[in-house]
């Protein structure tokens, strides 16, 4: 009760201290053997200790202590338990996806002798529900896709239109983001498009045309570009005029600046990237962060999340994203090396692991655990950031450059 407590508070932005797992220490400071016994207990442990911030030592204790017992109880438990502990080693709830979690523990719930029907059949019907909404989304956005023709017009690119906004969905499912989830899964799709282009196809002179084109977001520019450049740039500045129709009649359309400004920064870092191919320079890791990290795209599409939300959206929330706050940085660094160590020896352009291994004559193992506690420390920063300011602590590691530190 005490840890799913402090994980229920820790998920609405309170800071309850986590003082509070003291009293299960031993006169040596470790976690009493004794709760061992107690599994459904051990897993709440394990589940709360993810929400920990920066100099909490108590809850990586934590951490390394429950998920190190259920490992070796999982064996040993019901068969419903069993799924429960599989999964929550798999992905924690602090990192899973909400409309999987759903989903899943639905499935799991249905199995618990203890289940209320009523509230599961409850349950269900919401969820098919919007099932059926995002289907018809999708229907709408997959035709919007398949008139532009790029998988014949573009050999070259990969179709992810589903795959994308299948991501979308993680960023918001609920029913009144239906015009928020069109456009960031728009604009996800063509920068999936604009990658591939930078990554697989252009030449650097191409790209360079390209890139200017961008930076004049007009429609004069167009003619600056070869063929099968101009079939995407017009596609991406279709997708932004659409929406700024709409965003005019919700006296809104001021927020298409922020994104387009964004979409801006990103392209200028795969350009930068496109020319360290083309040199065969492999940069160091501070200049490759400072890069990396806007490639990665979360800079620009946290921005973009942001322009069809309504009114729950200021102008003086747009000042606060573009300026980069650490909960976007850290969200960035996750994915971008997360997404480097994946992707070690398949990228032919340079990634986080081929700079450090570089840079500090260190083997793949060695950036591998570097990286990791970058992440780890990445989502520490994310937990401290989601808490209200009245009751967050303040902190050393609470800074804009803690994320880009090597």
């Amino acid at each position: 009760m005490v840890a799913l407590r402090f994980r229920l508070i820790r998920q609405r932005g309170h800071n309850l201290s986590s003082d509070v797992f003291n009293k299960f220490k031993d006169h040596e400071g470790k976690f009493k053997e004794s709760l061992i016994n107690n599994v459904r207990g051990m897993l709440s442990l394990y589940e709360a200790s993810h929400f920990g911030v920066n100099g909490e030592e108590i809850l990586d204790e934590a951490l390394q202590f429950s998920s190190t017992h259920l490992e070796s109880m999982v064996v040993h438990v019901s068969d419903s338990l069993e799924t429960k502990i599989k999964e929550a080693l798999k992905m924690p709830i602090q990192k899973k996806l909400t409309r999987l979690g759903v989903k899943m523990f639905m499935s799991m719930y249905q199995k618990d002798e203890t289940h209320n029907e009523i509230l599961l059949k409850f349950a269900k019907l919401d969820f098919n529900q919007l099932l059926k909404m995002h289907q018809e989304e999708l229907r709408e956005i997959a035709r919007w896709w398949k008139a532009l023709d790029f998988g014949n017009k573009l050999a070259f690119a990969r179709n992810r239109v589903v795959e994308c906004y299948f991501w979308i969905l993680s960023v918001y499912f609920e029913p009144q983001y239906r015009l928020a989830r069109r456009l960031l899964t728009n604009v996800i799709a063509m920068t999936s498009i604009i990658d591939d282009i930078y990554d697989v196809y252009g030449t650097i002179n191409d790209l360079q045309l390209f890139t200017n084109a961008i930076q004049r977001w007009e429609l004069s520019a167009l003619e600056t570009l070869p063929p099968y450049m101009k079939l995407c740039y017009q596609a991406l500045l279709d997708v932004y005029d659409e929406t700024e129709d709409e965003m005019n009649n919700l006296e809104t359309s001021y927020r298409l600046y922020y994104a387009k400004e964004e979409m801006k920064k990103l392209v200028r870092a795969y350009f930068e990237e496109a020319k360290w191919v083309y040199n065969n320079y492999i940069p160091t890791m501070e200049e490759y962060m400072s890069v990396a990290l806007a490639s990665g795209a979360y800079m620009m599409l946290s921005t973009t999340s942001l322009v069809g939300m309504g009114s729950l959206v200021t102008r003086e929330t747009f000042e606060w994203v573009t300026n980069e706050p650490l909960i976007v940085r850290a969200s960035s660094v996750i994915c971008r090396l997360m997404d480097d160590m994946v992707g070690h020896g398949f990228e032919k352009k340079s990634t986080a692991m081929d700079c450090y291994m570089k840079q500090n004559g260190a083997t793949k193992e060695k950036a591998f655990g570097e990286f990791h506690k970058q992440v780890n420390k990445a989502w520490k920063d994310i937990n401290e950031e989601f808490l209200h300011p009245e009751y967050a602590n303040p902190s050393p590691y609470a800074s804009s450059q803690s994320c880009t530190s090597n």
